[in-house]
């Protein structure tokens, strides 16, 4: 192992951070960098001390479990205009199916169907392809339905370090859209969110990581 001095560890965090395709784990750092991960750790403290006392046009958040680099909000309108996509916007039964799926899981289409009151099959499928949630597997019950559950992309759009960070449900139903943005085709029936899952239903229910 070669020992590192602490400006240069903090350089070689930023550096991978920065470089990796997706957030990046303490534990893939360090064992790149031949160190312990708590140095990595203090190191990724420091950059987020730097951040806040000398503000850039990004800042460093923890995702899915590992760390990224991430432009601030507040200037996404200027970015557009270098081409980068349009936002990520959900129609209504994207945004309850996903709801439901990131609160109750594992849970199956028809539980879904159930809280939503309408056939979800088509939203299911968009959000497979969208890599916003996966099967799981299947449910050891009669006709063995396939159980579906949130993935790493899901919490890295939303930008949660984990499942336990999820907001509450007051705050996702203030995401709900317009009708008329959507990235789930389908029905546009349904009840709306506080009323498919109240908070008393959520914190009994298990919530399992990805």
């Amino acid at each position: 192992m070669i020992p590192l001095d602490t400006l240069e560890l903090i350089q070689l965090v930023e550096a991978l951070i920065f470089a990796a395709d997706g957030p990046i784990k303490a534990e893939r750092m360090a064992e790149a960098l031949d160190t312990e991960q708590t140095e990595i750790l203090a190191a990724i403290e420091a950059l987020e001390v730097d951040y806040a006392e000398r503000p850039r046009g990004f800042f460093l958040q923890e995702v899915s479990g590992g760390y990224q680099l991430r432009t601030r909000p507040e200037y996404a309108d200027f970015l557009r205009k270098l081409g980068h996509n349009r936002p990520f916007k959900f129609s209504r039964p994207a945004l309850e199916s996903l709801a439901i799926i990131a609160y109750r899981q594992p849970v199956t289409r028809s539980e879904v169907e159930y809280l939503r009151g309408v056939d979800s099959g088509s939203v299911l499928k968009t959000l497979l392809e969208k890599r916003l949630i996966r099967i799981l597997g299947k449910k050891d019950v009669p006709g063995k339905p396939m159980i579906y559950g949130t993935t790493r992309e899901f919490l890295e759009l939303f930008g949660l370090a984990d499942l336990s960070a999820l907001p509450t449900l007051r705050e996702f139903s203030e995401l709900m859209p317009d009708e008329e943005n959507g990235v789930a085709g389908g029905d546009d029936e349904g009840v709306s969110l506080p009323l498919l899952i109240d908070e008393d239903v959520v914190e009994e229910s298990s919530v399992t990581k990805p």
